[in-house]
C-alpha cells in the first residue's frame, strides 16, 4: 500500500502524457479537411499519418533495449519533448512533404513514451500490472473523447484549427518540470528476485519464442491495426457511409472513446474479481470482430453510435495493453525489450494501415470497414492460439 501511495504522483504524470498521446493519435485525422486544403488532398494527409508508424518503427525496438540499460525516465522526457516538436511542426509545415518529417517525430515520441512508461508501470505496480497499464487507455480515451468535441467547437465558431495542436503542446510543456521531479522504481524486479532466491520463487516460464513469441508479435500488429483504422476513418465513415451530419459524425469518435473508457474501468473491476486477463483478450477480440462487421454490413446513422461505442469498448479499451502484459509474463526478462518488440509490430500497422486505406478511400469508405472486420477476425484467431499456449505454459508454474 505504501508503494502505491509513493508512486501515485508518478502515475498521474505518466497518465497525463497519454492523455496528450490520445490527442496526438487522431489530431491529424480530426483536422483532415483543414490540412487537406492546405497540403493538397486527403491522400497527402493520410501519408503524413502513416509517417507516425515509420517513426515508431525506427526507434521503438532500440529504445526499449536502451530503456532496460539506462532507465525509464530519460526516454519518457525525450518522448514529451519530441511530441511538442510534432505539434508545433505540423502548424509550421507548408507542404505534406515537410509535415511527413514531423509525422515521423510523432512516431518517435510515441516510441520513447512506450519504452519508458509501460515498464515503469509494470515495475512499480507488479501485483496489478494489468490494471496499471490498461488505465493508460483511460487517459488515451479521454483525449480522444474531448478532441473531436473541441475541434467541433472550433469549426462552429470559425476559430483557427491550430488551437487544438497548441493546447496539446502546452499540456506537455507544463508536465515536463513535474516529470523531472519524479522518482522511479528499480528495474527488472523479476531478475532481482531470482538473484535472491533460486527456489520456486525464481520460476520463469519456459516459453518458446518461435511459437508464443511469434503469436504475440502478430497480435501486436493486429490489435494496433484494428483500432487504429477505426480511429482514423470513423468520422469519414459517419459522413460518407452512414449519411450523418458533420457534428454527428464527429461524435462517433466520442462514442468510441466512451466505450474505450468504460472498458478500462470494467476490466480493472473484473480482474480484481478474479477474471483472468487472458480470457478477456479472447472475449474482447471476438466482440470487436462482430461489432466492426456490423458497421460494414449495416451502415446506419442510428446504429453507428451504438456500434462505435462497442468497438471502442472491445478494440480500444486496453486489449493491446493486456496483450503486452501477457507477453511480459511469458517473457519476463527485459520488459523494455519486450515492449519494444510488441509495439514495433504495432508501429508497422500504424504505417501500413493509413497508406492502404488512403488508396482504398477512393473506392468507398465502407470498403475500409470491411478490411477492418477481416483484420479483427484474424486477431480473434490469434488470440485463441495465445489463450491455449498461455494456459499450457503457465500450468508449469503451478506444477512447480
Amino acid at each position: 500500500m505504501e508503494q502505491k501511495h509513493s508512486y501515485r504522483p508518478l502515475y498521474l504524470s505518466l497518465y497525463l502524457n497519454y492523455f496528450v498521446h490520445g490527442i496526438g493519435v487522431i489530431i491529424l485525422a480530426q483536422n483532415m479537411d483543414a490540412l487537406a486544403a492546405r497540403w493538397g488532398s486527403i491522400a497527402d494527409v493520410a501519408w503524413v499519418i502513416s509517417m507516425l508508424g515509420i517513426g515508431r518503427l525506427i526507434v521503438l525496438f532500440v529504445s526499449g533495449k536502451l530503456s532496460d540499460t539506462y532507465g525509464r525516465k530519460p526516454f519518457i522526457l525525450l518522448g514529451m519533448i519530441t511530441y511538442i516538436f510534432f505539434f508545433a511542426g505540423i502548424l509550421l509545415s507548408p507542404t505534406s512533404v515537410v509535415a511527413c518529417i514531423f509525422g515521423i517525430l510523432a512516431g518517435i515520441a510515441n516510441s520513447f513514451l512506450d519504452a519508458g512508461t509501460y515498464p515503469a508501470l509494470i515495475e512499480s505496480y507488479p501485483e496489478s500490472a494489468s490494471t496499471a497499464t490498461v488505465l493508460l487507455k483511460a487517459f488515451i480515451s479521454a483525449g480522444q473523447f474531448l478532441l473531436p468535441l473541441f475541434i467541433g467547437i472550433l469549426i462552429a465558431t470559425k476559430a483557427w484549427y491550430g488551437w487544438s495542436f497548441i493546447v496539446a503542446a502546452v499540456i506537455l510543456a507544463i508536465n515536463i518540470p513535474i516529470m523531472l521531479k519524479m522518482s522511479f522504481p528499480s528495474m527488472n524486479p523479476v531478475q532481482e528476485a531470482s538473484e535472491k532466491d533460486t527456489s520456486a520463487a525464481s520460476w520463469l516460464p519456459k516459453s518458446k519464442w518461435y511459437l508464443e513469441g511469434v503469436c504475440f508479435v502478430i497480435y501486436g500488429y493486429i490489435s494496433q491495426a484494428t483500432f487504429y483504422l477505426i480511429s482514423q476513418w470513423l468520422t469519414k465513415y459517419g459522413v460518407a457511409v452512414a449519411q450523418m451530419q458533420d457534428m454527428a459524425a464527429r461524435s462517433l469518435m466520442s462514442y468510441y472513446s466512451i466505450g474505450s473508457l468504460a472498458c478500462v474501468f470494467f476490466t480493472a473491476f473484473i480482474t480484481k474479481k478474479g477474471i483472468r486477463p487472458i480470457t478477456l483478450l479472447v472475449v474482447y477480440t471476438f466482440i470487436s470482430t462482430v461489432s466492426i462487421a456490423g458497421l460494414y454490413f449495416i451502415p446506419s446513422g442510428s446504429l453507428a453510435p451504438i456500434l462505435s461505442l462497442v468497438v471502442g469498448f472491445s478494440a480500444a479499451g486496453g486489449v493491446m495493453q493486456l496483450g503486452l502484459v501477457m507477453m511480459t509474463e511469458m517473457f519476463p526478462k527485459g520488459k523494455g525489450t519486450m515492449t519494444g518488440i510488441f509495439y514495433t509490430t504495432g508501429s508497422i500497422a500504424s504505417f501500413t494501415i493509413p497508406v492502404v486505406t488512403g488508396y482504398m478511400a477512393d473506392s468507398g469508405i465502407n470498403s475500409i470497414m470491411g478490411l477492418d472486420a477481416i483484420i479483427a477476425l484474424a486477431g480473434f484467431i490469434v488470440a485463441c492460439i495465445i489463450y491455449v499456449r498461455y494456459n499450457s505454459v503457465m500450468k508449469e508454474k503451478t506444477a512447480n
